[in-house]
């Protein structure tokens, strides 16, 4: 957003912005608040404004096992089992597993039990070579996608442990082609891009969407992120079926 932008946004003068910027105006607290929610900035980043400016921070911050964030950790358990037989899972700022359901930990049997230990970064499951990288079909692909999420992440927050990330993902391998199965790529139109994952029942192709709280102000739930997979084809639709078949079967369901 330009100063013209934000400015106009804010129904203050492009003078007066410059005047903030410059520390040559000393902003209020309501200003401050103002101009974050005007620039979308994650709450985390406008407690860090509000004391660069000499204010408290606004917003809280709680532990996951906090009691005021267990009907908020039940909304979740509840949205991962709903989905299923479609995998689903929660994840935090870093990335790292807050919950998943069955279906989710069905297609990671295969990767380094190093990897599950928590806590489980789920990017650095997905591209490291002991994780799914040998699994996955476009891989180049997916990998370039989740960097460039990263990417917008770190340009929102400049999280350094994210920049660290990306830099640590685009250190890892490609997995040599031969040992993934060759399969026909579909022509998804250009309107995602597909996560295609060989498994024993074949390779799955899906698509994704992200869920998060609408109206969060605690710092830690405005950070929580639902990632939901959807079948991208009736094979995979099918395929998913016929995994949780195998799960209930085997929980004696």
């Amino acid at each position: 957003m330009s100063q013209l932008d934000l400015a106009l946004e804010a129904e203050i003068s492009t003078r007066h912005l410059s005047f903030l910027e410059t520390g040559r105006s000393q902003p209020s607290r309501e200003m401050v608040q103002l101009l974050a929610e005007k620039l979308e900035m994650p709450l985390r980043e406008r407690n860090v404004m509000l004391a660069s400016a000499g204010f408290a921070p606004v917003y809280s911050e709680r532990s996951l096992d906090d009691p005021a964030l267990r009907s908020m950790r039940e909304a979740i358990d509840l949205v991962l089992r709903g989905h299923e037989p479609y995998p689903a899972l929660a994840v935090d700022r870093h990335w790292s597993l807050v919950a998943s359901n069955g279906a989710l930990l069905s297609l990671v049997q295969s990767v380094d039990p190093a990897l599950l230990k928590p806590p489980v970064n789920v990017l650095r499951l997905s591209v490291h070579p002991a994780g799914l990288a040998r699994s996955i079909v476009n891989f180049p692909e997916w990998r370039d996608h989740l960097i460039a999420r990263l990417h917008h992440q770190v340009n929102v927050t400049g999280d350094a442990v994210l920049s660290a990330l990306i830099e640590e993902l685009r250190a890892y391998p490609i997995p040599d082609a031969s040992r993934r199965a060759a399969v026909s790529r579909k022509d998804h139109g250009g309107i995602f891009v597909p996560l295609q994952l060989m498994t024993e029942e074949g390779v799955l192709t899906f698509f994704s969407t992200t869920t998060i709280f609408g109206t969060p102000v605690d710092v830690t739930l405005s950070e929580l992120a639902i990632e939901a997979f959807f079948p991208a084809d009736p094979e995979t639709a099918d395929a998913l079926r016929r995994m949780a078949e195998k799960r209930q079967a085997a929980a004696g369901i």
